[in-house]
């Protein structure tokens, strides 16, 4: 299968659905990630002009380690807007490439702008992207691509409908998180956050709730066309 993860920043992948995405690898699959936005304003003292670079690269280096494609419509931060048609239409150029059998995205009911409208574009692209005649420049998709939903912000609000063991690729996930070292270093020194241990208790938390060490959740886009009579997650 041909997977793709839609985040809405560079490190959104690695700390909700890195795990799995490192899972379908494992079992075969050809794994697509894009970041919508590119990071800029995701530090306090290092420059937008600076950052965004090095976060495209970070998140480069992550993709690497993991044998994943790494693809960026570096829109600045806080510059995506569900309504933009130039931007639903970068996206659909970006599943046509990747052409995956379902994607993961950000979940539409999340904590900042940017996740709820890398949602809601994900969420009319894979459509659009489906229709030969829209953008016939670049050819269709297969098949209106079946989207997840992957967890909110510190699981705020999120009821998984599905659940994947990640527990053999815990380790993995953290080593790719670590790759984004302009936020992992920030937020240890700035905010006294330590940015891996988050992502382990909400891991944890979702193994609790399934009966693994380690777990990533997810809810599936429930419309019409999107659903499939099969599982696809791993």
């Amino acid at each position: 299968m041909r997977v793709m993860c839609i985040s809405a920043h560079p490190d959104d992948m690695e700390l909700q659905c890195a795990g799995t995405l490192l899972k379908c690898k494992a079992r075969g699959d050809e794994v697509y990630v894009c970041h919508v936005n590119n990071g800029s304003l995701g530090h306090f003292e290092i420059m937008p002009d600076e950052l965004a670079p090095m976060r495209i690269q970070e998140a480069k280096n992550a993709c690497e380690m993991a044998g994943f494609h790494h693809m960026t419509c570096d829109l600045g931060d806080f510059e995506s807007y569900y309504q933009n048609r130039d931007q639903k239409n970068i996206l659909v150029a970006k599943i046509r490439e990747a052409n995956p059998d379902f994607i993961i995205t950000m979940h539409p009911d999340d904590y900042m702008c940017d996740h709820v409208a890398a949602s809601n574009l994900v969420f009319d692209a894979a459509f659009m992207a489906s229709v030969p005649h829209y953008m016939p420049e670049i050819p269709a998709t297969d098949k209106v691509v079946p989207i997840y939903y992957m967890e909110t912000a510190y699981g705020i609000g999120f009821i998984p409908t599905e659940y994947v063991d990640i527990t053999e690729f815990f380790d993995k996930k953290i080593e790719m998180l670590l790759c984004h070292k302009s936020q992992s270093e920030w937020l240890a020194e700035h905010d006294n956050v330590d940015y891996t241990e988050g992502s382990r208790i909400i891991s944890m938390f979702r193994g609790l709730q399934c009966g693994v060490k380690y777990a990533e959740g997810f809810v599936q886009c429930k419309a019409a066309l999107k659903m499939v009579p099969q599982r696809l997650l791993p």
